[in-house]
């Protein structure tokens, strides 16, 4: 089957189609032969370096498909069944992939497989981010950066559908009437100057209750100026590079602040923790609340193109590698 790997650390350049054989999957797995499989700017941290891996290295860690063979002691699933996943631990950018069977979920009906793929890391991701992380309520003021990526639009809507002020940051003017489509109520362009003195105007001085920002060090400072008393910065994201380090003392100055740097990976430990972060994802998307867009489509062979296309800020919504 065809997959993509990575040979080193490195840019896009160490991407290379190899030919390998058909993964069997062991006890406790299943062999998922894949319909589409998703990107995401993780993938572009373990084939950099940032994130330490075990080289050659097959990325990837989303997408959706067919259960075709399942290994001794399995439960969870049987063959034929529809499923899809968010927290693969790697290997997804190929045409099937061995998964163990608790860090995959069915996919209810109504769900195609592009629209898993396109949504269970990112959606699962927005899911810990605005129910468990800091948990938004009516009323609140939240700061969004990049709120016309992929977690962007889908925490843009997730607010919106629970009353809050959304306030979401583009780098473009074309991302920022898609993020006002999102569910923004107002966009500001962080690349062009300070963003803080206009989420303070926005929120009369007060600042906002939280920030998710996935941007990490181009905004880090500009995202703890904008939060209110004891207000949350959540740094889930290095789109512009790793965020700097913060002197505790920077956290009491701006008003006994709160700083936190989460992955998805510890908010779903469990089979049980699992299920509930994508089923609460399948019940926004399938009530209406939350619309999940396919900005683009490569073919799983174009791999190192689509990385130059989400590295380059050229990406908007989820893009899908097709095998």
């Amino acid at each position: 089957m065809l997959a993509i790997q990575a040979r080193e650390a490195g840019g896009v350049e160490v991407l290379e189609a190899v030919d390998v054989p058909v993964p069997v999957p062991g006890p406790g797995q299943i062999l998922l032969r894949q319909e589409a499989a998703g990107l995401n700017f993780i993938d572009t941290y373990f084939r950099s370096g940032l994130y330490p891996a075990k080289f050659p290295l097959v990325l990837g860690q989303e997408g959706a498909g067919v259960v075709e063979a399942v290994g001794e002691g399995v439960t969870r699933f049987q063959v034929g069944d529809r499923a899809g996943y968010g927290v693969g631990g790697g290997g997804g950018y190929a045409q099937a992939v061995v998964l163990k069977e608790d860090k995959v979920v069915k996919l209810p009906d109504g769900i195609s497989a592009r629209t898993a793929a396109a949504a269970l890391l990112k959606g699962m991701t927005a899911e810990f981010l605005i129910r468990r992380c800091f948990p938004v309520a009516a009323g609140d003021a939240v700061l969004i950066h990049a709120a016309a990526g992929g977690v962007g639009s889908i925490l843009s809507q997730w607010a919106q559908s629970l009353g809050a002020f959304v306030i979401g940051t583009t780098s473009s003017d074309a991302k920022a009437q898609l993020a006002l489509a999102n569910g923004c109520d107002h966009v500001i362009r962080y690349d062009q100057g300070d963003f803080a003195p206009q989420v303070r105007e926005l929120t009369d001085g007060a600042g906002v209750r939280v920030v998710y920002d996935g941007v990490g060090k181009a905004t880090l400072e500009g995202s703890l100026s904008s939060l209110a008393r004891r207000g949350m910065l959540v740094t889930f994201g290095n789109a512009s590079g790793p965020a700097p380090a913060v002197e505790p003392l920077r956290l009491s100055r701006g008003g006994s602040l709160f700083l936190t740097r989460p992955t998805l990976f510890d908010y779903v430990t469990t089979a049980e923790e699992l299920d509930d972060s994508a089923g609460a994802l399948f019940e926004q998307i399938l009530s209406g609340a939350v619309k999940i867009e396919i900005g683009a489509e490569f073919a799983l062979k174009d791999a190192a193109k689509a990385h130059e296309a989400l590295e380059g800020r050229k990406t908007t919504g989820s893009t899908l590698l097709i095998p």
